[in-house]
Formats: C-alpha cells, structure tokens, sequence
C-alpha cells in the first residue's frame, strides 16, 4: 500500500516535471517569434532608410544635373 502510494506520488511528480518542460517549451517558442517579429521589423526599419538615402542621392544627381545645365 505504501509502496503504491510513493510510486503514485513519482508519476504525479513525473507529470507536473513534464507540464513544466512543456511550458518552458511554449515560453521559448513565444520569445523566440517576438525575436523574429524585433527582427522583420529592425530589417523594416532599415530598408526604410535604405530607401531615403537612395532618394536623397537621387536628388543629388538631380541637382548636379540641373547645375550643369544651368552652367551651359
């Protein structure tokens, strides 16, 4: 009866380890997909201002063309 009783309590421990791990799992999983959401939006955020410094040396170009031609 006692022997039945502590192998009843290491299962019952066995499952609340198992639930733990699993929730440290679903804790990872959670921190792991808010780093990619960080990261698509750091990469966003970038390519946002790869965009800006593109246009301004459009409108550099733009300006050298215009002084050229105002030059001849």
């Amino acid at each position: 009866m006692e022997k039945e009783r502590g192998r009843e309590g290491e299962r019952e421990r066995e499952r609340e380890r198992e639930r733990e791990r699993e929730r440290e799992r679903e804790r990872d999983r959670e921190r792991e997909k808010r780093e990619r959401e960080r990261e698509g939006e750091r990469e966003r955020k970038r390519e946002r201002e790869r965009e800006r410094e593109r246009e301004r040396e459009r409108e550099r170009e733009r300006e050298r063309e215009n002084e050229k031609m105002f030059i001849w």
